[in-house]
């Protein structure tokens, strides 16, 4: 075990073995609930409970956000800050048993785990319990703050945690995701928006007197016509991809009303900002073209995600220090079976660490981005499913409900216990880290993607609006879920 500073080993091992019963629990019951974005009031309380018994101080409902909380455990009056970016919602239609193939859970439960958020929780969470541990055994000098990131899927919590300063005092945050390969996420993630386009038409008998309506349908087509002429003259980095929510509902009615919900992603806000523009102007051509009226909402959106090279070489020091986790045959043949479901090589799991990487530009987002923009931010990946699967699939969630998840949140918990202990006691690696952060944000003031007047997550349940505590709210789900 490689360490940068004079904490002793045993502290380390001892608490990272202490922890092991809270990262397995949390992330079996988390994976069990199944809960997902705007619905984990249950999974964020796996979290508390376990973060109170620890000995955090638990503020729940942050930042408009219900299952939202940061927990928080300091000593001294000094030393270091670090922040640790814990995840647990679900994705729709994603629920699988724990089997190598595609087949329903037994509960019936459709939802599942298919980006791994139950074990990403749980070893963030765990990791910052153990930090704690060590730094008491230490007599270390600093706070841990757990930050619960709920609606990472939809309306990720970042976003509201860093519109109210939740970030601003750190010295640095921490990261890890779920993934098929073990490596330091040294890479830049894309900006994005979320639009929804509202078209109000008139209705008619489509059969008798289709000349008195007006068809929002025939709107929403138009401007996803001119939506996808429109790609042809965008950079490579730039996406725009989008479905419709309501279209109609009879084909013999002229339709008064249409909405389509869209995301565009570019390399940076600068130019998702002015693909928004050009969004607006497609929808209201629409809405001229065809006499009806358009509705432009944009409630949602991210920063890319800023890397931090010295943060980066020490995560990777770790991750190359504690490895990938020894398979065992089962799981490497629990793997293959997953490949082999989906017609792919059967080349199992990983079984090395990826050397670090040059930053590139990656074509995903994360509400990660937020956090980067206001602290010094790094994370890694760790295997918890087969190589050459991809996120938001049935394999991930499979692999998230056994050994082969659990064992990648052990090596990844290790990994960040590992990293926050140097941030707490290596004032040379936060200097360097925060002057990486500055160079990078240099000139540009950081504005939220949020309206000023959007308080909390357009997509929120009205049976989760109250402003009472988690505990409370987590009694009224099962009454009403």
């Amino acid at each position: 075990m490689a360490v940068w500073w004079s904490v002793t080993s045993t502290h380390v091992s001892e608490a990272l073995f202490a922890v092991r019963p809270a990262i397995e629990g949390i992330s079996a019951e988390v994976w069990d609930l199944a809960e997902i974005s705007l619905h984990e009031v249950e999974s964020s309380q796996v979290h508390v409970r376990a973060l109170f018994d620890a000995g955090f101080d638990v503020r729940e409902g942050v930042a408009g956000v219900p299952t939202a909380f940061v927990a928080e455990w300091s000593a001294g009056t000094g030393g270091a800050r670090v922040g640790f970016l814990s995840e647990y919602d679900a994705l729709p239609g994603l629920g699988n048993a724990a089997v190598p193939r595609q087949e329903p859970r037994a509960d019936g439960k459709t939802s599942g785990h298919g980006c791994g958020h139950n074990l990403l929780g749980a070893a963030l969470t765990g990791a910052a319990i153990a930090t704690k541990q060590i730094m008491e055994a230490e007599g270390l000098e600093g706070a841990l703050r757990v930050y619960g990131c709920a609606v990472e899927e939809t309306e990720g919590a970042k976003v509201f945690m860093a519109r109210d300063g939740l970030f601003d005092d750190l010295d640095a945050c921490l990261h890890w995701h779920p993934g098929p390969l073990a490596a330091v996420m040294n890479f830049r993630l894309t900006a994005t928006n979320a639009i929804r386009i509202e078209f109000h038409g008139r209705t008619a008998h489509a059969g008798e007197e289709p000349w008195k309506g007006r068809s929002a349908l025939d709107a929403m087509e138009l401007a996803a016509h001119a939506l996808n002429l429109m790609r042809e003259h965008v950079e490579p980095t730039a996406r725009t991809h989008y479905i419709y929510e309501a279209a109609g509902e009879a084909p013999n009615i002229v339709p008064d009303y249409s909405r389509m919900l869209l995301i565009v992603r570019d390399a940076d806000r600068g130019r998702v900002q002015a693909t928004t523009q050009w969004v607006r102007e497609i929808a209201q051509g629409a809405a001229l073209a065809t006499q009806t009226t358009a509705t432009v909402n944009h409630f949602f959106g991210l920063h890319h995600l800023l890397p931090n090279t010295p943060l980066a070489e020490r995560m990777q020091s770790h991750l190359e220090s504690v490895g990938v986790p020894p398979w065992t045959d089962e799981e490497q043949s629990f793997a293959r079976g997953c490949q082999r479901e989906l017609g792919i090589e059967e080349k199992g799991l990983a079984t090395s660490v990826t050397p670090l990487q040059p930053e590139r530009v990656a074509g995903g987002s994360s509400d990660v981005a937020e956090a980067s923009w206001k602290t010094p931010t790094m994370g890694i990946l760790m295997p918890t499913m087969p190589l050459d699967v991809t996120w938001h699939t049935w394999p991930v969630t499979a692999c998230g409900g056994m050994s082969i998840g659990l064992r990648g949140a052990l090596a990844a918990a290790e990994v960040l216990t590992l990293t926050a202990l140097d941030i707490v006691t290596d004032a040379k690696l936060r200097a360097s880290a925060r002057a990486d952060f500055e160079q990078r944000t240099a000139g540009h003031e950081y504005v939220s993607p949020l309206r000023p007047e959007q308080l909390r997550p357009e997509g929120l349940p009205a049976w989760l609006t109250s402003d009472g505590s988690a505990g409370a709210l987590a009694d009224l789900a099962r009454s009403v879920v």
